[in-house]
């Protein structure tokens, strides 16, 4: 019976040697994980390192920055702003150097028309001015003999009628000449021509071309388009969820999606009154300057500012994104070690708000972080991301 009882507490000893032994071993490498995951955020570099780096420490600041929401939407123009080149009674087309792109001044040249019509119309023109001439000159001397009684009323009646009809004809042809293009001027003093010239109503770019040299165009068809410059605005598309935060006034940011670092200006001077099916609100912006790389039709990313507030900003340099999340790097100062100086910074996770020209909001994650006293790293984190995860990698922090 006595061997039995000894066995069992053998047995219950050894179990319970074999369960201290796990918890001391789970410890230790509960313990060696907690410091590597603290080793991963420092990272030490030595003065030699530091000098081959660009790494610029300071302090975040205090700023004014807009709230934003993020929207897309294309440069889009007016119909009175693309207007379509034609001319009436149509004719063969003698000369154009347009382009689709070509920049235009209003009054510049865009085409020659020629059409044997056109002589016909001014000639009708200056016959009907020369008979003018007479019937004014028989008018008037009817009138005095009228009014001296020598003349009866129906002569003067017939002569006042004859001259009011030419001059009606005289007004009537003056309108059809300048609606084809000729110089009344020129006409008047005896220059007839088969070709009138096309001049561009505004000043824009030619967006097409629809012709060619020797076609001939009819009254209907269209030379070519130009678009006004002054009439070019953004177009965005606002979902239902953001329109609430919509003014006009509001100040929008777009770019290119060929030129995404370069900001262009505009501000929200239409707001749309229908929902779509998507559940989205059409939102127009003005431009508040002209710019020449924009063509109805282009893409654009666009920020509008709803509103401004008040937080700590530091240069878009300064935040790096790892594994969905954003950090800065803090300076905590420099050790000597074996003779050898080194400087040492901590990552730290931060949240990030609005940017605006190269800046951008932060919030802290952990709130014992405090951005008014805290020194940080304002430019070149990049360096110290690629230096604390290589370590990493190697199983160490940066030494």
């Amino acid at each position: 019976m006595k061997n039995i009882i000894s066995k069992i507490v053998l047995a219950f000893l050894f179990i319970s040697m074999i369960s201290c032994g796990k918890s001391v071993s789970e410890e230790k490498t509960e313990a060696k994980a907690e410091k590597h995951s603290e080793d991963e955020n420092h990272i030490e570099l030595t003065n030699e390192q530091l000098k081959n780096t660009n790494i610029e420490i300071g302090k975040a600041e205090m700023r004014s920055l807009g709230s934003e929401i993020s929207v897309n939407g294309i440069i889009d123009v007016p119909p009175q702003g693309n207007i379509s080149i034609n001319i009436p009674y149509g004719g063969f087309l003698k000369y154009t150097e347009m382009l689709p792109g070509t920049k235009v001044k209003k009054g510049q040249l865009l085409a020659v028309i020629e059409n044997p019509m056109f002589i016909d119309i001014q000639q009708n023109y200056l016959e009907t001015l020369a008979k003018g001439e007479y019937l004014k000159t028989d008018f008037e001397r009817q009138e005095i003999l009228y009014n001296e009684k020598v003349s009866s009323a129906k002569v003067y009646q017939q002569a006042k009628s004859m001259y009011n009809t030419n001059r009606a004809q005289i007004n009537a042809m003056e309108e059809k000449l300048r609606l084809i293009g000729v110089n009344l001027k020129s006409l008047k003093a005896g220059k007839v021509s088969s070709a009138v010239n096309i001049y561009s109503p505004v000043t824009g770019q030619v967006r097409e071309v629809f012709s060619n040299i020797g076609k001939f165009v009819g009254p209907e068809d269209i030379i070519m388009d130009v678009t006004d410059a002054k009439d070019l605005h953004v177009e965005l598309t606002v979902y239902e969820s953001d329109i609430t935060k919509v003014r006009t006034g509001q100040k929008i940011r777009f770019s290119l999606a060929n030129k995404p670092e370069s900001w262009k200006e505009a501000e929200v001077y239409l707001i749309g009154s229908g929902v779509r099916d998507d559940r989205s609100i059409t939102v127009h912006g003005h431009l508040l300057k002209e710019y020449e790389d924009l063509w109805p039709g282009m893409f654009v990313n666009a920020r509008i500012e709803t509103g401004t507030s008040d937080s700590y900003t530091l240069p878009e340099d300064a935040v790096v994104r790892f594994n969905a999340k954003n950090y800065i790097f803090i300076s905590k100062g420099s050790n000597e070690e074996n003779g050898v100086e080194k400087h040492n910074f901590e990552m730290i996770e931060v949240k990030t708000g609005s940017s605006e020209a190269g800046i951008i909001q932060i919030n802290p994650v952990e709130q014992e972080l405090d951005f008014k006293t805290a020194t940080i790293v304002l430019k070149d984190a990049n360096t110290l991301l690629a230096t604390a995860k290589n370590s990493e990698d190697g199983g160490g922090h940066g030494h």
